[in-house]
């Protein structure tokens, strides 16, 4: 069977296949239990409180006391369905609870009961920053009347802030500041300078963003390293003068992008009359190919903006800047040339690992969300991980209405405008999702010449984002916010004070549309479940153009060619509103081939570093290094003072080690971006990626004894161990990053996402 038809099977099945959710049943009969214990609690002191917690080392126990603590802590008395969810997070499940369900407070005691079953330390893990410190302010009455200590990690801590903070039972930190300081722990030379303990448990928040929308995201620790040239700036002003069509041809979908032959020779002429393909000019033609992709197909106020005199990713799936990230293999650069700022330098990369794998060195994993069911497959499949549905504690009233379909853009948009118009008229709350930046600004531009006033939430505002978020349900707000407005943020009915609360409910509640589909029903699910919390009012429906991106891309060939539609564009055929489901599902089964397809590579990359880390273990809390120099070099060894050997041994196997997996990557990367050409002979790429990889690595472990040795024997101990003499001096300076998907993919995912679009049409 060959590629094409592989992928064809997988993805069928993909399509086909159902969620399934466990039984709460058995949590369910536990709620008797810890109801029966309230009274008995209620009438203890603090103290007596306090101690009983410590004591606690059942389900129903330790939800009683956990109920009883946050009532007086903070004056909220969580649900019986709150405790279903802790339960599940104590089971070891994803809770899928909807918006406003108060999961904040659930993963409070989900934590507080790790602790008494023994899985701690507990990591409550955070999709940013500002959310880690808010929950962890927020609950920290409730952990202190448990006799729990409880901090937050942020990007600005010290080492020494960051080691305090990781000390305590429970710590709230984003997965990526987690993950930078698991990497930074992996490099240091002395135990002392670690900043977290042992990996225990991760109560890990918005799992569906952070388990597999960030899944594969890789991690990154960089060194710096001497550069010349700027081959970045150079490359992009040979762009400004080529034209689309005659220099360069762009691919339907839009994610690639090529010289024509009249191109290569005008930029051949450009450099001086080389010949780009040529043995020595590989940077030239790497660094012409590169800017042509960012000059072709990067879109400012789509993918990236600018702002501060930086470029800034945008997230696709949450419409915010990607904090810290950074496209891979000089494409950053290339983009910051295009804008005319100066490229800052990727680095060295020392150590890298995905969001995935880092949190599989957890013994324990569980997580929430609001939208867990249509990712329960690949929770599954990558963690173990099983979903546990639990019910709102009260009805969803929120009236979801079918998809307006219209043809074509104009008119989409014109009845968009007037839709917020006639409900802004009569008070109504109205919160618009958009696709991108530029959408979002269009639709503020096409509102105020419409004569309605609106607050605009997207990348280039995102510091507001809580607050502008937090009053989208007051009397009269029309907000416009790309995809994921303010995800841990509720949206109050009349304002964060709720004064006008009651009319607001005459009024029908907070109104959400969306203006497009998604690529993913779950972030379509998120904007929807922004209305109608807490058994509230609230209506939701998305405005959709058969000329949008998804619509065309996944389902063009299989829209009627003269689909039933009314006067005002409005289309009425069911072949359509079939088409519209068809691509989003198709969509959602590109992306997780993708990330399956990057899992696979990364598997034996994470094997390999595990095996690493363990060796690097043993260097750096024993005196293995200093007994393998007594073994193999024994005559200098002997003559050395046992400090200094013991210093010695262990700093220079150290910085071997380092050093070869910092190359061993950067030829894994290599390897990893040609192996699609091996394909292309009907080879496996995947075994043809181990055949290089598996070998490299035995050479690595090799290299680090042999290198040790060597450079043992050459360094002058006379006066004691000196790391400058033995020339072993870790890089100056180092920071990290996380790596945004290339957005154009490798030659694989493009054939991955080509195969997803025959299926549209059965082939």
């Amino acid at each position: 069977m060959g590629v094409s038809q592989r992928l064809k099977s997988r993805f069928r099945k993909f399509l086909q296949r159902p969620g399934t959710t466990v039984d709460l049943g058995p949590l369910s009969k536990r709620l008797g239990a810890i109801e029966a214990r309230e009274d008995s609690l209620t009438e203890l002191d603090d103290a007596a409180l306090t101690e009983a917690a410590r004591e606690a080392a059942d389900y129903a126990e330790i939800c009683a006391i956990g109920r009883e603590a946050a009532r007086r802590a903070i004056g909220q008395r969580p649900y019986d369905v709150q405790l279903l969810g802790a339960m599940a997070l104590l089971d070891k499940r994803v809770a899928e609870m909807a918006t406003g369900e108060g999961k904040t407070l659930t993963a409070a005691v989900a934590a507080y009961g790790h602790t008494r079953l023994g899985n701690g330390p507990v990591h409550v893990l955070t999709v940013n920053d500002y959310l880690a410190r808010r929950d962890a302010e927020w609950m920290e009455p409730i952990y202190t009347l448990l006799g729990l200590s409880v901090s937050w990690v942020t990007e600005s801590m010290t080492p020494e802030e960051r080691r305090e903070a990781y000390a305590s039972d429970v710590t709230y930190v984003s997965v990526s500041e987690a993950g930078f300081d698991y990497l930074r722990d992996q490099l240091v030379t002395d135990v002392a300078d670690r900043v977290q303990r042992e990996l225990a448990t991760a109560i890990v928040d918005e799992a569906d963003s952070i388990l597999i929308d960030e899944a594969r995201v890789p991690m990154v620790l960089a060194g710096s390293v001497a550069r010349e040239g700027d081959p970045a700036h150079e490359a992009a002003a040979l762009m400004k003068d080529l034209r689309k069509g005659k220099h360069y041809e762009v691919a339907e979908d839009g994610r690639s992008v090529a010289f024509t032959e009249a191109g290569l020779k005008h930029l051949e002429e450009k450099l001086g009359g080389i010949d780009l393909y040529a043995d020595d000019q590989v940077e030239h033609l790497s660094a012409v190919n590169v800017a042509l992709h960012a000059h072709a197909l990067l879109r400012r106020d789509v993918d990236y903006i600018v702002r501060n005199d930086g470029v800034e990713l945008i997230d696709e799936m949450r419409g915010r800047v990607a904090q810290r990230r950074r496209w891979p293999d000089g494409l950053q650069a290339a983009v910051e040339a295009k804008e005319g700022l100066s490229a800052t330098q990727e680095g060295e990369v020392l150590d890298t690992i995905t969001v995935q794998a880092y949190i599989a060195l957890y013994q324990t994993v569980c997580g929430m969300t609001a939208t867990a069911v249509h990712v329960g497959e690949q929770l599954r499949e990558y963690f173990k991980l099983e979903v546990a549905v639990i019910p709102p504690n009260t009805p969803n009233i929120r009236e979801d209405d079918p998809d307006r379909i219209y043809s074509v853009h104009d008119m989409r948009d014109e009845a968009l405008v007037e839709e917020i118009k006639i409900a802004h008229e009569k008070g109504r709350p109205v919160l618009i999702g958009t696709l991108d930046v530029k959408a979002s600004e269009r639709l503020a531009r096409q509102l105020a010449d419409a004569g309605v006033p609106c607050n605009v939430l997207n990348a280039k505002n995102d510091a507001e984002e809580a607050e502008i978020i937090a009053e989208a349900g007051a009397l009269g707000a029309v907000t416009v916010s790309t995809q994921m407005a303010g995800r841990g943020v509720d949206i109050r009915l009349g304002g964060s004070d709720e004064k006008d609360r009651e009319k607001v409910v005459d009024l029908g509640g907070l109104y959400v549309i969306g203006s497009g589909r998604h690529d993913s029903r779950r972030v379509d699910d998120q904007l929807r479940g922004r209305a109608g919390r807490q058994g509230d009012p609230g209506a939701s429906v998305f405005f959709v153009s058969l000329e949008d991106e998804l619509v065309h891309r996944h389902a063009g060939d299989i829209i009627p060619a003269s689909p039933r539609m009314d006067m005002d564009g409005v289309v009425h055929d069911p072949q359509v509103d079939y088409a519209v489901e068809h691509a989003q599902r198709v969509a959602e089964g590109v992306n997780h081939e993708i990330h399956k397809n990057t899992w696979r590579y990364s598997v034996v990359i994470e094997q390999q570093r595990l095996l690493l880390a363990e060796r690097r273990e043993r260097l750096l809390t024993s005196e293995v290094a200093a007994i393998m120099l007594l073994e193999k070099s024994a005559e200098k060894a002997k003559e050395t003072d046992e400090d200094v050997l013991s210093d010695a041994a262990r700093a220079i196997a150290l910085y071997h080690l380092d050093r070869l997996w910092a190359e061993h990557l950067a030829y894994l990367s290599e390897v990893r971006e040609g192996v699609h050409l091996r394909a292309l002979g009907k080879l496996d790429p995947l075994d043809e990626f181990h055949r290089a990889a598996v070998p490299a690595f035995q050479e690595l472990l090799t290299q680090v004894e042999a290198k040790t040795i060597e450079t043992f024997e050459e360094v002058d101990l006379s006066d004691g161990w000196q790391p400058d003499r033995a020339e072993i001096v870790r890089p100056s300076a180092t920071w990290t990053y996380l790596v945004h998907d290339n957005p154009f993919g490798s030659e694989l995912d493009r054939l991955i996402a080509a195969v997803g679009r025959r299926l549209t049409s059965g082939g």
